[in-house]
């Protein structure tokens, strides 16, 4: 498993290289969806941030807090987390969940929205790489797909989320023909 210096440098690029790619995308291409059922770039990257920001971050908090979610000592990672952190990424596969209001991310107002969003992402990835050392390894919050994760397996999924999303990114860029 790669330590969370190299996830956080890692991370850094990662984020380097979604604002890179959405610089020279106009507004009408960030909201362009390829079908009724998928994404534009624009909610990929809303989806990206409000994950971060509101599952994966809280989650590392609450294992390093102790908080009620905690699962202390009693949780267990499923075999697709196993394989996941074995591998250090997700499958290189389509994940599909049916759309709903409470999944499917809004469309973002701006640019600037995106932009903002994943330099706050950021700044706040740099400020908890070094809480945790104070979290403890039994403490853990179960994901819906792998099973129980500490709080530096959930601050790992983080990079390890942004980069398996540059497949669907790849594949709205062949959408918008850039």
């Amino acid at each position: 498993m790669r330590s969370t210096i190299e996830a956080l440098q890692a991370f850094e690029s990662a984020v380097e290289r979604y604002r890179e790619e959405l610089g020279p995308l106009r507004m009408e291409q960030l909201l362009a969806k390829p079908s009724e059922e998928e994404w534009s770039v624009g909610q990929m990257v809303v989806h990206l941030i409000r994950s971060a920001q509101y599952m994966h971050l809280r989650n590392v908090d609450q294992c390093i807090a102790g908080g009620d979610l905690v699962l202390a000592g009693t949780g267990v990672k499923t075999e697709n987390g196993k394989a996941a952190f074995e591998l250090g990424s997700f499958p290189p596969i389509r994940i599909r969940v049916p759309a709903s209001p409470q999944y499917t991310p809004q469309q973002p107002d701006t640019k600037e929205q995106l932009i903002e969003g994943l330099r706050d992402v950021w700044e706040r990835m740099k400020r908890t790489e070094p809480e945790l050392i104070r979290a403890p390894l039994e403490n853990t919050v179960p994901h819906p797909s792998f099973g129980a994760l500490n709080a530096v397996e959930w601050f790992l999924l983080i990079e390890m989320h942004y980069r398996h999303h540059f497949l669907q990114l790849e594949r709205l860029k062949d959408f918008l023909e850039i």
